[in-house]
């Protein structure tokens, strides 16, 4: 798709309050950058979008006596047209994009925003080589990455006995850093990779890697896939008998979203990692019903990431008393993070935010008691076992001995 065929595609939504013009105050700008349409809509997207509505307009709408203006772009998952619609935010004064779901266009945009020196605040894309070799000082990885989500999930599989792997990975950043990171802690725990096959982006018939997946008779098929392809892939796991047979699937990267397009019937028992789980306690429940009232749905972590990251940069930007990227992350490096998703979080030099997460297991039907009432909590992974050890990721940013 061409650029000049999305522009339309771009809105605008000044969320302040009137009575200030631009010749008065220039605004202060924050884009999401997101998937509106396609495999990772459900889980971002629009719901991604009124999370940054919902933040702004919390935070009072204006910073610095300046409003706060919120613009909106689709990225199709393509990161030429991702770098294009960031290259003219940042052109036309936007002061930080945000979201930004599929690591392929999260590096393109990461390269941008070093090369300007504008903020980037990811809750979406999961690779690790945002905070690792590909490091920038102006970036925020808020959420999560494929290192906390193979210490979470693949590391409880296999000490439960799952030992023998075979992936099933999306072809590109996310699938490849994502195989790599649960391959690393697969055989850390004494297991073994029998095999992976790389499956395209939006993929609907898993037909053929499935059939791979069996006949490599690995006691688990990991899904190396996200947002719709993943739930594809399970759904059509059972015409193939994987599970009947003793095969196990792991879904190495899931949301609430996707347990909810399964139902429980379909996902019970599946294990998944999370920074986040609307029914955690008061003040996830209380954000989460705040959001189900627009959105009807429940928030997945991404959607209230984007939240927490927003809120986060609003306020360092006021303890700045500037715009200025390199001021405003420095506050945002000094100062704690705490919301109802993050207790005494912490940004680190490299983008990584530090937090606890949490594993999770799918809830039988009968467990059930109320809609969305599907995850039960295994274990709380404090931040520092979470999250790959600075020193090891590779980061210039990091400091040398």
């Amino acid at each position: 798709m061409k650029f000049r065929a999305v522009i339309g595609a771009i809105v605008s939504m000044v969320l302040s309050a009137g009575g200030v013009s631009g010749q008065e105050a220039r605004p202060v700008k924050i884009g999401v950058l997101t998937d509106m349409s396609s495999v990772y809509a459900a889980h971002g997207g629009p719901g991604s979008v009124e999370a940054a509505r919902m933040a702004i307009d919390d935070f009072g709408g204006t910073v610095l006596g300046k409003p706060v203006e919120l613009i909106f772009a689709d990225h199709h998952n393509n990161p030429d047209l991702g770098t294009s619609i960031a290259r003219q935010w940042y052109g036309e004064g936007v002061d930080a994009i945000v979201d930004v779901p599929n690591s392929g266009v999260a590096l393109a945009v990461q390269r941008l925003s070093r090369e300007v020196k504008k903020i980037v605040l990811f809750s979406s894309p999961a690779s690790a080589d945002l905070t690792g070799l590909q490091c920038s000082p102006y970036t925020v990885h808020w959420t999560f990455d494929t290192y906390a989500m193979a210490h979470g999930t693949a590391k409880a599989i296999v000490k439960s006995g799952g030992k023998s792997w075979f992936f099933i990975t999306a072809d590109y950043a996310f699938g490849y850093a994502m195989e790599r990171d649960a391959g690393d802690v697969i055989r850390l725990e004494g297991g073994n990779v029998l095999g992976s096959v790389k499956v395209p982006l939006g993929t609907s018939d898993f037909s053929r890697y499935l059939l791979q997946a069996k006949t490599s008779r690995a006691k688990i098929v990991a899904l190396a896939a996200s947002g719709r392809d993943m739930i594809n892939a399970i759904k059509q796991a059972s015409e193939f008998s994987l599970i009947q047979d003793g095969q196990r699937l792991a879904g190495l990267l899931m949301f609430i979203s996707d347990v909810h397009s399964l139902g429980l019937r379909t996902a019970q028992g599946l294990l998944m990692t999370s920074a986040y789980y609307w029914d955690q306690n008061e003040k996830t429940r209380a954000w989460a019903k705040r959001f189900f009232s627009k959105m009807k749905r429940m928030p997945t972590m991404v959607q209230a990431g984007v939240y927490g990251a927003i809120t986060h940069y609003l306020k360092a930007v006021q303890a700045a008393g500037s715009m200025d990227s390199d001021a405003v992350m420095a506050k945002m490096r000094e100062m704690p993070i705490n919301d109802f998703m993050t207790h005494d979080g912490k940004l680190r030099i490299d983008g990584r935010v530090l937090r606890d997460m949490y594993l999770y297991e799918v809830k039988k039907p009968s467990e059930s008691k109320y809609p969305w009432d599907y995850l039960k909590l295994l274990q709380t992974i404090p931040a520092h076992d979470a999250f790959r050890p600075l020193d090891e990721g590779g980061c210039l940013l990091a400091p040398r001995e």
